[in-house]
Parts: structure tokens; C-alpha cells; sequence
């Protein structure tokens, strides 16, 4: 379960009576548009039915039964989301925003680059100021994922930028391969590998354009500097530098 602190409270008042429940915001919103399919025991605070949550109030047996046709809890509380509103204070609607305001710049700064600087990577502060600029704000009841083109959108006015992959060859050295391979392989989807006859590892990546800074400090902090790396446009050919 959530913490009480995490909690939102959804409400649902029908038949004269009043319920409410205490859930985790991202996924009660998620439950409303029928998007959830993990474990409701990770998404409430509490496993119980309110008449009023903050005084800890709870409804008669019997308007449970006629709303709801049971008593348990576990099986009220989907309904009370589904078919309630999620109330958040001002307070909480400030955490969600700035939460989702990170996740946000977080997403844009991993998958752009400026096609102007030679598809060169935009750094999260560079995003973080450009949104400011074009008065962008997140909607903390929407998904980021849902509100990523719009930020673009909003973005391309303010500095030029585009969402691009980019693959690149890595040679790691025989004294490091068996370790960095393992932890390079998880920055994208690994095309293709081979190990070579002096025991250094090959390997061609794909994965978002606006990794590549970390994922070539990655790869220098895991050997000492001395792979070798190329970007490549042909995921055919191995080829470093």
C-alpha cells in the first residue's frame, strides 16, 4: 500500500450517501480511463470504505449493499474510482505538477537532439528553460506520455528540436568487456554483437538520440577511456574509431 502522505481522495456520492477512499493520484486517474491493470493493493492507503476520510467516517452496512451490492472493500474501492472524482488540494495538485513537470523534461531531454548542432543532444536545463519560455504547463491529470507532442509543439517556436534515435558501433577492450558489455548493452536495443579474437566485445546499439552524452561517459567511465566508439548509419556494418 501507499503512504497516507501519497494519497488522493476519490468520491463518489449516490443514493444520498457519500464515499470515499484513499488511493495513489496517477493510478486512480489511470483506473478512470481504464488504463490499470496492476495490483490495487499498491494503489490504495487504506483497505476501507469512508463516509468522510479525513475524519475517518465511515457509511452504514447497508447503503454499502445498496450502492455497490457488498460490503468488501477491495471490490468498492475500483467503483468509487471509476465512477467518482478524485479530489486533490491545491497542495497536491503543485507535487503532481512538478513530478510530471520533471518526468516530462526528463522524457524530451532523452529523446532530442537539435537538428542544427549535428543532431546534438538538448540538456534537461536547456528544455526546462525553452518550456518556460514558450509558457508551457503540464496538466498533472493527464499522462505525460499524452502530453509530449503538445510540449513539442510548444517547444519548436522557442529552439529547434526533434525526437530521433541514433546507432552507434562500441568496441570494448578485452580487460573490460566482460563487465561494461553487460551494463552498455542495457542504454537501447543491441543490433547486433561479436566477440573477437583478442577477447574485446563489438557491439551496435540503437537507442535515443538524447542519451548519447551519458551513454559516452558511461562507456569511458567503464574503460577507462579506451573503447572506441563510431555513430553508424548502416546497423549492417561494425565500424569504430
Amino acid at each position: 500500500m501507499i503512504s497516507l502522505d501519497d494519497a488522493v481522495t476519490a468520491r463518489l456520492e449516490s443514493h444520498g450517501a457519500r464515499f470515499e477512499v484513499l488511493v495513489d493520484p496517477d493510478a486512480a486517474l489511470s483506473m478512470k480511463r481504464g488504463e490499470f491493470d496492476g495490483d490495487l493493493e499498491d494503489v490504495i492507503a487504506a483497505r476501507d470504505v469512508f463516509e468522510n476520510a479525513s475524519r475517518g467516517d465511515r457509511p452504514a452496512e447497508e447503503d454499502l449493499e445498496t450502492v455497490f451490492g457488498t460490503t468488501d472493500p477491495l471490490e468498492i474501492i475500483p467503483e468509487v474510482v471509476e465512477r467518482g472524482e478524485i479530489q486533490i488540494t491545491a497542495e497536491q495538485r503543485r507535487e503532481m505538477e512538478e513530478k510530471k513537470h520533471r518526468q516530462l523534461v526528463n522524457k524530451i531531454a532523452r529523446n532530442a537532439v537539435n537538428p542544427q548542432m549535428d543532431d546534438a543532444p538538448h540538456p534537461p536545463d536547456r528544455i526546462e528553460a525553452a518550456l518556460e519560455e514558450a509558457g508551457f504547463t503540464i496538466d498533472p491529470m493527464k499522462p505525460v506520455e499524452s502530453q509530449v507532442d503538445e510540449a513539442l509543439d510548444a517547444l519548436r517556436p522557442v529552439i529547434p528540436i526533434r525526437f530521433d534515435e541514433v546507432t552507434v558501433a562500441v568496441q570494448i577492450p578485452a580487460d573490460y568487456a566482460g563487465s561494461a558489455q553487460a551494463k552498455i548493452r542495457t542504454y537501447g536495443d543491441l543490433e547486433r554483437e561479436e566477440w573477437q579474437p583478442d577477447g574485446s566485445w563489438v557491439g551496435v546499439l540503437t537507442f535515443p538520440a538524447g542519451l548519447q552524452n551519458d551513454f559516452y561517459d558511461t562507456v569511458n567511465d567503464l574503460t577507462s577511456g579506451e573503447a572506441e566508439t563510431q555513430i553508424i548509419k548502416d546497423k549492417d556494418e561494425i565500424s569504430t574509431r
